[in-house]
């Protein structure tokens, strides 16, 4: 029998190809106030808030971190790979997430998923992670200095931050196939699963004046591959840091995203991409659309036209929408689950599920996007802002209403906007709280949460694919995860059952 965290056992059986799906967001947070303004030290308050109560205060442990590698296996002199900041606040939770400061805002990343729905309830954990560290925060601080978080994508003065997607994809898959069939997808989805804003923040849109544009980060893309995420921004990131078994294993580091509210579309947003990533590998670049001939102008295209009616020259000489290209993409999807089942995503019924959502919200929006407006987040904020400024006959471009693009973000229960319009719910209270405390039981996220919970005093670090031992005596002891389908409830749970201790755990596990 493998043992819990064998590699020799096949990571999928579902699939004569595809591998499991193992996904998961990361979500910077925007952030307000605090004490002098510092958006860095409001971060790490937040963190730390977090983490102080007890929740956790296990490091980071910073080993394998590969910002630098390029998927392309070439060095691109012109790009800037992300800095890895290990002084600021780090710390691993016992759902099995990371929360931490990156840059100048808190970092929630969620743990490994084994399907969009699973990976949709951790995201919302994630959001009620970060009110409980705002509360906590807030009660120890003067009024003046009250911390307000945002789950957003820009600040409304020309600087982004990310929601970040990752995706498990067998290594062997061409990288130039990953990127011919999903620049498509990535700059077009946006019309289902864009958060909305208010205006524009970079020249090149503000020339187009668009008073409503239907995603959050289009504007900031300025090219179709490249290594950076936060200067020159592409569509396909080539980040090559699969926090895995590298032979084996890839991992899709998604950039071009909205942070959404709304959790249909977070789930629309999650399970399309695995269902076509699993296609690509299952079938190939059959049926996927062709390239257009300018993907970054595509991209931004498609933001600023609400009426979804704009289209671009494709590399076959066809002019095509957003809309058509997500038509044909479904198809794909569709054709695919019908001849495999879509196992390697997930099982029937949420396949079905998320195969349906994407077609009435790809139907809704072109027909009457008021019936989408309840899992639609750029439709239901526009719906918000519109009314607004008809009702007191406003300027597009007035304060009031960059305020209500705001406002619809803020995780106050009491301010938001989002939790006010309607929006359907995937998750009750009951399942998200359960989230925040414990590891989703599919993936070796299990394996690292419950060491966090039951030996916080022992653990010297842990990050994705490793847990490190501090028993006392003797060095310290790596538990290495190279598989994300191992070290999950099923084969390591019944080790906690029996092992009350690290040293006994460790003992067993070297057994």
């Amino acid at each position: 029998m493998a043992g819990p965290f064998n590699t020799s056992a096949p990571a999928n059986t579902c699939s004569p190809v595809a591998i499991a799906k193992i996904l998961g967001i990361e979500t910077e947070f925007g952030i307000a106030g605090g004490p002098d303004q510092d958006p860095i030290t409001a971060s790490s308050i937040i963190v730390n808030a977090y983490a102080q109560r007890g929740v956790t205060h296990i490091n980071w442990d910073f080993e394998g971190e590969t910002p630098n590698v390029d998927a392309r296996g070439l060095a691109d002199l012109t790009a800037f790979a992300p800095v890895v900041e290990t002084q600021l606040a780090n710390t691993v939770l016992a759902n099995g997430a990371r929360l931490y400061v990156d840059h100048a805002h808190p970092e929630y990343s969620s743990p490994e998923c084994r399907s969009p729905l699973e990976a949709t309830r951790f995201d919302s954990a994630g959001e009620a992670v970060m009110r409980q560290a705002q509360r906590v925060a807030n009660g120890s601080l003067d009024p003046a200095n009250a911390i307000t978080l945002y789950k957003n994508n820009s600040d409304g003065k020309g600087n982004s931050y990310g929601c970040h997607e990752n995706y498990l994809v067998e290594r062997s898959v061409d990288f130039t196939d990953i990127v011919r069939a999903l620049v498509p997808h990535f700059i077009s989805r946006q019309i289902i699963v864009g958060a909305g804003k208010v205006g524009a923040e970079t020249d090149h849109s503000r020339a187009i004046r668009p008073d409503f544009q239907i995603s959050q980060r289009a504007e900031f893309f300025e090219e179709v591959v490249g290594l950076e995420t936060t200067l020159k921004r592409p569509i396909i990131n080539t980040r090559d840091e699969p926090h895995g078994d590298a032979e084996r294993f890839r991992r899709l580091h998604v950039i071009i995203g909205d942070a959404n509210m709304s959790q249909y579309a977070t789930a629309v947003k999650l399970g399309a991409t695995a269902l076509l990533l699993a296609a690509l590998e299952d079938q190939g670049l059959r049926g996927f659309p062709v390239m257009p001939r300018d993907p970054v102008r595509a991209v931004r295209a498609f933001a600023t036209d609400p009426s979804l009616s704009t289209t671009v020259e494709c590399e076959d000489g066809r002019s095509l929408s957003a809309w058509d290209l997500q038509d044909q993409l479904w198809h794909v999807a569709e054709r695919y689950v019908t001849a495999s089942g879509g196992g390697a995503v997930a099982g029937a019924d949420e396949v079905g599920f998320l195969l349906t959502q994407w077609r009435e919200l790809l139907d809704g929006v072109r027909d009457d996007p008021m019936t989408v407006a309840d899992r639609v987040d750029w439709v239901a904020k526009r719906r918000i802002v519109d009314g607004y400024r008809e009702r007191y006959t406003l300027a597009p471009d007035d304060a009031r209403l960059h305020a209500i693009d705001l406002q619809y973000h803020d995780l106050r229960p009491d301010r938001s906007l989002a939790a006010r319009v309607g929006l359907r719910q995937l998750f009750d209270a009951t399942a998200i709280a359960e989230a925040m405390l414990e590891p989703p039981p599919s993936t070796r996220a299990y394996f690292r949460g419950q060491c966090v919970k039951r030996f916080p005093d022992q653990i010297a670090a842990a990050n994705w694919d490793s847990v490190v031992f501090d028993v006392g005596d003797g060095p310290l002891q790596r538990v290495p995860m190279p598989d994300p389908l191992r070290g999950t409830a099923s084969l390591t749970a019944h080790l906690f059952e029996a092992n009350s201790t690290a040293i006994d755990l460790l003992a067993a596990l070297g057994g």
